[in-house]
């Protein structure tokens, strides 16, 4: 599919001030350049690409050329970038008709900064809190009528599971229980409207461009009556939408319909459109490896046992989300992440000037085999005590990278892992056909196992195991009681989920903005525990632990 590159490479390799330009593919169409390659598979090109060219390749779409960054050091280049050297707005385009003009992609910096600030309370840790209980609500509602046998399409029922809990969790009652219907007819031509074309074209005059067009202007209607009916109720919900509602800019102005609709879409597609298809891997996989569904059986009884699946529960089954993290490396949602230059990039060697457009690969580089040993391999214990490959931030990026990573990806996780708390103690599950059928559907931008996915289940005899957990490990951080210790804070990945702050108050707080406050970098060394868990809930992995030698620790005390 993709030539080889040496010939174009050599013309290519000309100085450009500060590094070369990058190697270019060849092939491709008059005009067209590789749109018709990328438009049939987008990873298996792209995948092509970094096999032909390296870390850094370049190629053409119609006129606009464009640079794949992929690997460690490309990717850092691409995810650390500010906004004014790497524009993601202009990348992004094809989600205005979406998500409205002037709105997150649509608008400035400073503005969509703004704007994504406003959606932060809804996903932090103390609303998080609260989501177990409607998560776990929703899985029931979706079984009750399963019966004891039967078979489903995995990849639709975890489509209506996951809009429902995002709805439930996210937007708001009247999503979930009064326009239900109506708001999953608008969000699947929504949907349908992020397509390809949309990159360069996202007006043309298509069916699917217009049912989208369609769809945006019924909900903003919806929207508009749902927030006049709020403002004359003497009730305040505790949902996004009231935030939005509630919330102004920083020169005072109140959100239009407009903006909370594009703001509401922004989250539920955070909160949804990636999640389905991750949720329908994760059974998939663990039905592939009989051993890892023990593991997670066995951890799940440990845990939970015959008890409730709450907020502190979910956070101590690393064997269930060790999967998951396994999930997102070989089967991510996103494929390509994009920017366009404004300011010439150094990457390395090379120089990709101001005008090009700038791609990073999440399963292209989560596949390279010098940051991933064993790269094909389905391998939950990478993510273990002692190997943790998902620390290099620069090579594992389902949720891309830098300020700029999902800011749902907390509730994402959190979501998955409740359905599965539930669903892996209530029913056994099997294959349909042979498992080989189960693949990714690259033909997707956002990647779904391909249909038809069906699954068989059991209701397991006597319901979930009533063994609990009565007793655990030892606290690691036990034999480091007492030392001292500084905090780390990467500010460029910090997004304000206030996980540290709930988790040791002493030691972080969150100011007007939604900003971290760093009280101390010394706290006090009996606070330790706590700085290690903030460490290890952190979404982002921004915050890090630099501890004193023992033998310091010694010479301090004599």
């Amino acid at each position: 599919m993709v030539e080889s590159m040496t010939a174009t490479a050599t013309e290519e390799s000309s100085r450009h001030p500060g590094g070369r330009t990058p190697p270019a593919l060849q092939g491709g169409l008059p005009l067209l350049g590789h749109l018709v390659q990328f438009a049939m598979n987008p990873y298996r090109f792209m995948q092509a690409a970094h096999d032909e060219g390296g870390d850094v390749v370049s190629f053409k779409m119609f006129n606009q050329r464009i640079v794949l960054l992929t690997g460690a050091e490309a990717s850092n280049a691409f995810y650390r970038a500010p906004d004014e050297q790497l524009d993601q707005s202009a990348a992004y385009k094809l989600m205005t008709p979406i998500f409205g003009e002037g709105i997150v992609f649509d608008a400035p910096i400073e503005r969509k900064n703004e704007q994504l600030r406003m959606l932060m309370p809804s996903l932090r840790v103390d609303a998080m809190r609260t989501h177990s209980e409607k998560i776990v609500q929703e899985v029931e509602d979706l079984v009750k009528d399963w019966g004891d046998i039967g078979e489903i399409e995995l990849v639709e029922e975890m489509k209506k599971l996951t809009i429902n809990t995002a709805s439930h969790c996210l937007l708001g009652k009247e999503f979930r229980y009064e326009i239900s219907e109506e708001f999953a007819e608008i969000y699947h031509d929504l949907e349908k409207g992020i397509n390809p074309l949309a990159y360069h074209y996202p007006n043309l005059p298509i069916p699917a461009f217009i049912k989208r067009d369609k769809a945006r202007k019924r909900l903003e209607k919806l929207v508009g009556d749902i927030v006049t009916r709020r403002q004359r109720s003497s009730e305040k919900p505790d949902d996004m939408f009231q935030t939005l509602i509630d919330t102004t800019y920083k020169d005072g102005t109140s959100l239009t319909h407009n903006e909370i609709t594009g703001m509401l879409l922004g989250a539920i597609f955070a909160g949804h459109h990636t999640s389905s298809g991750t949720a329908a891997w994760v059974l998939i996989e663990l039905l592939r490896q009989p051993h890892l569904l023990k593991e997670v059986k066995e951890e799940l009884d440990e845990v939970i046992g015959d008890g409730e699946v709450t907020f502190e529960t979910l956070r101590e089954i690393p064997r269930l989300e060790n999967v998951l993290k396994e999930v997102l490396r070989l089967h991510p949602p996103l494929i390509v992440l994009m920017r366009q230059v404004d300011q010439d990039l150094n990457v390395g060697d090379y120089t990709v000037p101001a005008g090009d457009m700038v791609w990073a690969s999440p399963p292209v580089t989560q596949r390279i085999g010098e940051l991933f040993p064993d790269p094909e391999k389905f391998d939950p214990h990478r993510y273990d005590p002692g190997r943790e490959e998902d620390r290099n931030l620069d090579a594992y990026q389902p949720f891309g990278g830098g300020k700029h990573k999902c800011s749902g990806n907390a509730f994402a996780l959190f979501q998955i892992k409740a359905i599965f708390c539930v669903l892996l103690r209530r029913y056994e599950f099997e294959f349909c056909v042979d498992e080989s059928n189960y693949v990714d559907d690259y033909t997707q931008m956002i990647v779904q196992p391909r249909s038809p996915c069906r699954i068989r289940y059991r209701k397991i005899n006597g319901g979930v195991s009533q063994q609990k957990k009565t007793a655990g490990a030892v606290d690691s951080v036990a034999t480091k009681a007492g030392r001292a210790f500084k905090m780390q804070v990467d500010r460029g990945l910090c997004q304000g989920h206030a996980v540290c702050a709930g988790e040791a108050p002493e030691i972080f707080a969150m100011d007007a903005e939604g900003n971290m406050i760093l009280r101390t970098e010394d706290p006090d060394s009996q606070l330790i525990a706590k700085a290690e868990k903030a460490v290890e809930f952190c979404p982002n992995q921004a915050l890090s632990i630099e501890y004193a030698s023992l033998e310091t620790n010694r010479e301090n005390e004599e």
